[in-house]
Parts: C-alpha cells; structure tokens; sequence
C-alpha cells in the first residue's frame, strides 16, 4: 500500500494536475488543438528527442538488447491489435488509432519518473530506459505518423510528407553528435533543453484539453480492449519474452516494467494532428492513465518477486 501511495503521489498526481489545468482552460478558452498539436509535434518533441538522445551513453550490447526486445514486443503486439481490429470490422482509421494506443506506451513522462522511483536513480537501469524511450519516439514520429496519413493520403505521399518532419533531423543529428562526442556550443544547447523541458507540460496540456472536449458513449468496446492489451496482455507478453531470451537482474525488471506504462500522450498528439478519432484517442489515454495505477503497482511488485 505504501509504495501504490508512493506511485500515486509521486508520478500520477503531478500528471493529473497538469492534464487537470488544460482541462480548465479548455472549459474557459477553447484553446485551439490543432496549433497545439503542430507545436508539439513541429517544435518540442524534436527538442526533446535531440537532447535525450545526445546525452545518453549507450554500451552496443545493451543498446542492441533493448532494440531487439521492444522491436519485437512492439510487433507482437502490433499483430494482436491487428487480429482483434479484424475481429472487430474497424475501419482503417480507427483500427490504426486503436493499434497506436497499445503500441506506443507512456516511456517518458510516465516510465522514467517510475524507472527512476523503483531503481532509486541507479543509472545502469535508467540507460535502459532511455533506450525504450528512444525506441517509442522513433515508432511513433516515423510509422505512428506514416499510419496514420496513409490511410487519407496514401502510402507514398505519407513517405514523402515524413522526411518533411524535424523530428527525422533532430534523431539524427542527436545519433550522429553523440557517436561522434561533438560538443554542442552553449549558445544551441541551452535553448534546446528549455524546448525540450517543454514537452511533457505541452503535451500533458493538450491531453487535458482533449479529455474536456470527450463526448462520453457508453460504446467502450474498443476503449476496453486496448485497456487490456496495453496494461494487461502487454507486460505478460514482455514477461514470456524475457523468460525466452533468458534475460535476468536488472535488465530483466527494467523492461518488464517499462512494458507495462500506459498509453502514450503522443499517441493523441499525433491522432489531434491528423484528425483520427482524436478523442477516442484521448479517452484512451487518460482511462489508461488511470488504471495503471493498478496495474503498474502490481507488476513493480511481482517484478522484485520474479527476478
């Protein structure tokens, strides 16, 4: 109970406040989304990303460890979503919001505060984690995009409209800088870490805005499903996987809680951008949000348990 109340206070409740203060403002302004999603997605994330991935130090073999475990779990999950859309009838559009909220999971704002609380800032864990976080940024700004504009302007024109996103330059640039130890003059590094501050309260802001704007259904099907393959199906998933590459100790535990983070913020960034079910997306996200403070507790728990 201690540690749930840890969890609560320490990670969720900061996580509500904002999501809470962009629900007022959307009450009492009519904050205008799109431009909110255009400076996320235009001007913050690419921020954020090249400042993570310039100051991460990556050993190969752990790095190429977690790359080949997300990838995988990502695909796997990514084929029972697909299964379950196909049992269901849903449409493309709606079908590619309800797979992007299984595979694209909270790794930021959600699962490095939580990465850091369980390890206690043991940075051989956190590196872990910054590669998941790596891993779940590039997924979601090169296919979560690409799905999602695909389906109203074709695959082709999707590719071409891609390589016109900074996110794509700020990966490489922060890959190539780090590899090559550029040093990064002071007068570009400082504001590029102010951007980077910048985006979990952006994009916590607009979720509560989209949250505020929810036409409440009693049709939660859909919203359901992707509750139980997110937060339930996906750490047992991890579990198995970890079991069957024989991975243990710390490794192990970080990637099985990192599996098992609720819906991603950007999942309905990138919904609002494009106009898909924006706020089905974001009733995801925030039911998601909710129940893992069940679910995450749990699998922390049977974490320290198992390994």
């Amino acid at each position: 109970m201690a540690e749930l109340a840890t969890i609560l206070v320490d990670i969720l409740l900061p996580v509500f406040i904002i999501m809470g203060i962009g629900f007022v403002l959307e009450k009492k302004f009519q904050l205008d989304l799109n431009t909110l999603a255009k400076l996320n997605i235009y001007f913050v994330v690419p921020g954020f990303i090249f400042v993570k991935l310039y100051e991460t130090e990556f050993a190969p073999g752990r790095f190429l460890t977690v790359i080949g475990f997300i990838g995988l779990y990502v695909l796997l999950l990514f084929l029972l979503t697909k299964l379950w859309n196909a049992l269901r009838g849903l449409d493309a559009a709606k079908g590619t919001t309800v797979s992007n909220s299984v595979i694209f999971f909270n790794s930021g704002n959600y699962g490095v505060p939580v990465n850091d609380l369980v390890f206690k800032g043991d940075p051989f864990a956190m590196s872990i984690q910054v590669v998941v976080l790596t891993m779940q940024n590039i997924l979601t700004f090169s296919y979560g995009i690409f799905a999602l504009q695909s389906i109203h302007i074709g695959k082709w024109r999707a590719i071409a409209g891609y390589f016109k996103m900074p996110v794509l330059y700020a990966l490489l640039a922060g890959i190539l800088l780090n590899a090559g130890n550029v040093d990064v003059p002071s007068f570009l590094w400082v504001p590029s870490n102010y951007i980077a501050d910048a985006m979990i309260a952006i994009a916590l802001l607009m979720l509560g805005a989209q949250v505020a704007k929810i036409e409440w259904t009693m049709n939660f099907s859909s919203v359901y499903m992707s509750l139980l393959l997110r937060l339930v199906i996906g750490p047992m998933l991890a579990l198995g996987m970890i079991f069957v590459f024989g991975l243990e100790g710390t490794t192990a535990q970080a990637l099985f809680i990192a599996s098992a983070m609720p819906t991603a913020v950007n999942s309905a960034v990138i919904a609002q951008e494009y106009d898909n079910y924006p706020e089905f997306a974001a009733q995801i996200v925030l039911l998601s949000t909710i129940f893992s403070a069940v679910t995450v507790t749990l699998v922390i728990y049977f974490s320290r348990i198992i390994f």
